[in-house]
């Protein structure tokens, strides 16, 4: 199965995946590519704009996962009215939800966190503090509470997310890059529940 991971991070999402798929990363982030490429070294790492790159190559995949910029969206937001740092809310996510539901023939799911306004187009599921926008409807589970008690303690998120980046902490802000991770036991949830019955977009 050829599969396209935008905004891939570390590739907390893609770390229960397994290695028999032909997979493409996308990351703006040089040194976070890096880290994902030391990580999964059978994967295309691509280092530039996700967004652009769906929408020249979304036909080439059979499943695609984005997890566009969240903190535009986030509740924090909430707390900025008198700070110069709050923003527009970045319609990247909805383009890319449309584009997907519209054009993409295969199997797809958008990740982001769960915003301070009512979505403008409502979620398919939820897990978490995460809303999830997709070709399939999956039911709610829930996942262990302390995914949202660690997030201070770097080694503890480490431990509990299967990844050591003590080497990296000179490149990459650590916690930032463990915080941005889609938890990799909600990842392969989610992957195997949309993707049991892909066959190839060729075929």
């Amino acid at each position: 199965m050829k599969i396209l991971n935008l905004y891939a991070g570390i590739g907390g999402n893609r770390k229960l995946w397994g290695n028999e798929h032909d997979i493409t990363a996308v990351e703006i982030n040089p040194a976070i590519a890096q880290i994902y490429k030391d990580l999964y070294p059978d994967d295309k790492v691509i280092v530039g704009d996700a967004h652009e790159y769906l929408r020249q190559h979304f036909r080439e995949f059979d499943f695609i996962w984005a997890s566009p910029p969240c903190p535009t969206h986030s509740v924090l937001q909430m707390t900025r009215y008198y700070d110069e740092k709050l923003k527009y809310p970045d319609m990247t996510l909805y383009q890319e939800i449309i584009w997907l539901k519209t054009f993409f023939k295969g199997k797809w799911v958008v990740e982001n966190v769960k915003p301070y306004y009512q979505p403008l187009i409502h979620p398919s599921f939820s897990i978490g503090r995460h809303y999830f926008w997709s070709s399939e409807y999956l039911m709610t589970v829930q996942f262990p509470s302390e995914y949202s008690q660690i997030e201070s303690d770097v080694k503890a998120m480490q431990v509990l997310y299967g990844f050591d980046l003590s080497k990296y902490k000179n490149t990459v802000e650590v916690r930032k890059v463990l915080r941005n991770c889609v938890k990799p036991e909600i990842g392969k949830y989610i992957f195997e529940q949309i993707t049991k019955e892909v066959t190839h977009n060729d075929e």
